[in-house]
């Protein structure tokens, strides 16, 4: 029998905010509600704000994540500033284990690859914070790239995310919000046909250009002021009760007679019981549903379904399952990384 849901799942929010130097990343998000700021580049340190310990290698930066995680408390909004950094940190971890003075020593461009597949484990980190009930804010810097016309039509300057073309993508697709800032300008044409470009006024983008990328899944308005108030509606939503994750290193005390408990938030026999069904019917292996989950970015490849989270398991598995098994149906040859 089909288990179907409807209407909007409240939770936390993913954020990420994007723009040239000093048009004000750190500052929109410090407005954001009760942050702590993970600073991977000193941006905060004229603003009165919280934060935790710098993390001085990117193996720290991710147990640092996850301890926020494990502690719901201790605030509502963690903010990573910035991606750019955390990449280069990434990517001097990557190299330290393959042995490499460099992130293009490896040939072939895998040091590239390697550099997604390791920086995707941040993503699965934040979504960890996502599901104990906080939401998660990634500011990045922006660069301009020379976009070429076909047929020699022409060309136009295009901001884009300052990552790596393997790493930009899994950032973009990641958030609910990707909002570009950006200083807005206008053209006017002076005396003796000059042109000049006049403004300044600070403005958020929400929606796809072609000189830049943005989106929301909020029904933001195209452009809005650089202001807090802009984007306050899109942390209005309640979110959904959190899961509490257990600490790492946590001591546990063993007692006599003490019957095993499920993991808290554990996906129900119930519902995995419906969720196995349908892969019956349609023909769709765990191994299938672990890849496209670890691909999407929500768990590790390795992670069993059975301790997904059940939220998780109703909220995003179920509640797309058509598009899951289309997803999935559409590549044949569907194997674990």
């Amino acid at each position: 029998m089909l288990n179907i849901t409807s209407g909007r799942i409240a939770r936390p929010q993913k954020i990420v905010i994007f723009g040239p130097e000093g048009i004000g990343k750190t500052s929109l998000a410090a407005q954001c509600p009760d942050p702590v700021f993970i600073d991977t580049e000193g941006g905060t340190a004229h603003l009165d704000v919280r934060r935790l310990p710098k993390p001085p290698t990117w193996e720290e930066l991710i147990a640092l994540i996850k301890e926020v995680a494990a502690n719901p408390g201790v605030c509502k909004t963690l903010v990573i500033d910035t991606a750019d950094w955390a990449e280069a940190m990434c990517a001097e971890s990557v190299c330290k284990k393959y042995n490499q003075p460099g992130i293009e020593s490896f040939g072939y461009g895998k040091g590239y690859s390697y550099l997604a597949e390791e920086f995707s484990r941040l993503l699965l980190a934040c979504n960890e914070v996502i599901l104990a009930g906080m939401n998660v804010v990634i500011t990045a810097h922006a660069k301009m790239r020379k976009q070429e016309l076909p047929d020699e039509q022409g060309a136009f300057d295009r901001w884009e995310l300052k990552l790596s073309k393997q790493t930009a993508p899994l950032l973009k697709e990641w958030p609910d919000a990707l909002l570009f800032l950006n200083f807005k300008t206008f053209v006017v044409t002076t005396d003796g046909n000059t042109h000049k470009a006049q403004g300044g006024k600070r403005v958020i983008y929400t929606s796809h250009h072609p000189c830049w990328d943005a989106k929301n899944r909020h029904n933001l308005p195209e452009e809005l002021d650089l202001c807090y108030a802009s984007i306050a509606p899109i942390f209005e939503v309640k979110p959904a009760e959190p899961i509490t994750l257990p600490k790492a290193n946590a001591v546990v005390e063993t007692a006599a007679a003490v019957p095993p408990v499920e993991p808290m938030g554990a996906v129900t026999p119930e519902t995995l019981k419906t969720l196995n069904e349908w892969m019956e019917q349609a023909k769709i292996s765990p191994e299938m549903i672990r890849t496209l989950v670890a691909q999407k970015g929500h768990f590790p490849v390795e992670k069993p379904i059975e301790e997904y989270p059940e939220k998780f398991v109703r909220g995003w598995l179920m509640h797309n399952w058509s598009q899951v098994v289309t997803t999935i149906q559409s590549n044949p040859e569907y194997t674990p990384f």
